[in-house]
């Protein structure tokens, strides 16, 4: 009965370590080069832009966020890569500053000949790094959601 119990209880830890993984990035750079790992030109996983499903939320996403970014259906263009499609260049990410829980980072690439610049505002929560909000020069990814929600 022991061991039934005690490989049960392995089998617990292994699951609840997986879904804690599942969440959240190991730094902020880490965040943000994989959310632009999907805007790529190669297979159709990683160049569709980042789905808007409910995995996807949870990995990426502050809690708060999360239900605006799967519902997003009708989008004029796609907040991350500024526009409605996407060649993008090299993309530059620096850590700009900390501060209390928050770690803003910017980011910048060209995307079809024309410059763009973003900083994403991330945080640290048990899951790991996810978003906060990330502000254009323009907008804020919580005002875009909030205006384009179904």
């Amino acid at each position: 009965m022991a061991k039934i119990v005690g490989t049960i209880l392995v089998f617990a830890i292994a699951v609840l370590e997986t879904s804690a993984a599942a969440a959240g990035f190991r730094s902020p750079e880490s965040l943000v080069r994989n959310v632009y790992a999907h805007y790529g030109d190669g297979s159709s996983d990683l160049s569709n832009g980042l789905p808007h499903d409910t995995a996807t939320a949870r990995q990426f996403f502050d809690p708060s966020l999360r239900a605006a970014w799967i519902s997003l259906k009708n989008k004029p263009y796609d907040f991350f890569v500024q526009s409605t499609t996407w060649k993008l260049g090299a993309i530059s990410i620096a850590i700009l500053r900390k501060q209390f829980d928050k770690t803003y980072v910017a980011v910048a690439f060209d995307n079809n000949g024309r410059a763009v610049t973003l900083n994403f505002i991330v945080v640290n929560g048990p899951d790991g790094w996810v978003i906060a909000d990330v502000e254009s020069p323009h907008d804020s990814l919580r005002l875009f959601l909030s205006h384009y929600r179904n």
